[in-house]
């Protein structure tokens, strides 16, 4: 049989297929590169957007960004609460000498009218029958100061005193604009402190600062433990969460008093509330990995550190603060935590229940929430619940 073959060319002309057409594979290949190439060009935003979309470069550019906001939101949150503090309605009580009432009263509107125009506010006037009544409006913190008038203001001077441990700043500002009024006056006044803070802790910023240390470690260890712990079941948890908050209450509670002696803490009490903070702040965090998984850090932080904190009354009590912090702070877990350590050190014949209620329920519903959403949860161990 006589096959014959044709030579296939030495070139990239092309070769010559056996019904005599010939195939070009250089121009082939050549067009074939052309189109890839211009596909590239073409499509090459999306392409690329695909590849940034698909790396660790997307969530680190985002991440940048969020962290840069995150530090402007925490500078201009604390400055907004703290850098003017601009008293407002400031409660005192007012009780006088048996006998004529109207005097008392004209001469303590008279002194409230200019310490309140030398504040740029004006006090919040609440008359007791008795001295006795007074100052049990002072211990149960209804008031922040007591004005005492005397029964002969041309021998006695009126006296007014103000407690620190119910707010250092409030009282501080209250005896600044007592003697101011008193030289431009001459409605002269003597001040006192009722409640004194601790001497270790003059300026009252110790209870903030073991509150701040309990909340930032609190959802912090929650982190880590999303991290480093992850076949935790959703059970086991909130079991370590309660485990760590406990020891680091302890921790805190422990260095403050015994070891550096700042503050008189009523200890076990104090370490509750502080494993109570640690405990409900973890659980928020675990709450919103739940929810939104790996942003949770977002409104954690903006609940518990740039909205919770500031406002918190730990560094600027709240007649101080800018209004819409000293109302929403009592209700968040950083203002209850602070109120109920607050309490506890220096007002412990008069427990406020509210903070604890905040906190418990805080924490409650943390956990409610992560527990209805376990089957979301990022960890657990492969054949486990």
């Amino acid at each position: 049989m006589n096959d014959r073959r044709h030579p296939l060319p030495d070139g990239p002309e092309g070769t010559e297929e056996p019904d005599g057409s010939r195939t070009a594979h250089g121009s082939h290949d050549a067009r074939a590169g052309d189109e890839a190439g211009q596909g590239r060009r073409g499509g090459g935003a999306g392409g690329r957007w695909r590849r940034f979309k698909g790396s660790p470069f997307l969530p680190a550019a985002v991440l940048s960004l969020l962290i840069a906001a995150a530090a402007g939101l925490f500078a201009g949150s604390y400055t907004y609460a703290m850098a003017d503090p601009t008293p407002r309605r400031i409660p005192v009580a007012v009780v006088g000498a048996t006998g004529d009432a109207s005097a008392h009263r004209e001469r303590a509107q008279a002194f409230a009218a200019a310490i309140g125009e030398d504040l740029r506010s004006s006090l919040e006037l609440r008359e007791y029958p008795t001295a006795a009544a007074a100052d049990e409006a002072l211990e149960s913190q209804k008031v922040f100061a007591v004005l005492r008038i005397p029964g002969d203001p041309g021998r006695e001077r009126p006296v007014l005193e103000v407690s620190s441990a119910s707010g250092a700043s409030v009282a501080e500002l209250l005896t600044e604009a007592a003697r101011s009024v008193g030289e431009e006056t001459g409605l002269r006044v003597t001040v006192r402190d009722a409640k004194p803070l601790d001497p270790g802790d003059p300026r009252g910023l110790a209870l903030f600062y073991v509150t701040l240390a309990a909340v930032v470690t609190g959802f912090i260890g929650a982190i880590q433990m999303s991290v480093h712990a992850r076949g935790l079941d959703p059970a086991e948890r909130i079991a370590f969460t309660a485990a760590y908050s406990l020891l680091g209450g302890f921790a805190i509670a422990a260095a403050v008093d015994w070891l550096l002696g700042a503050v008189d803490f009523p200890f076990v009490h104090s370490w509750m509330i502080l494993a109570l903070t640690m405990f409900t702040s973890g659980m928020v965090f675990t709450m919103f990995q739940a929810l939104i998984g790996r942003w949770a850090m977002l409104p954690t932080w903006g609940l518990m550190v740039l909205i919770g904190n500031p406002s918190s009354g730990g560094a600027v009590s709240w007649p101080l603060l800018p209004s819409p912090l000293g109302t929403i702070g009592r209700w968040l877990p950083p203002g209850a935590s602070v109120n109920a350590q607050h309490t506890a050190v220096y007002f412990p014949g008069y427990l406020h229940v509210q903070p604890y209620l905040v906190l418990a329920a805080w924490a409650v519903a943390s956990c409610a929430v992560f527990w209805i959403l376990r089957h979301r949860h990022p960890g657990g161990r492969a054949g486990g619940s």
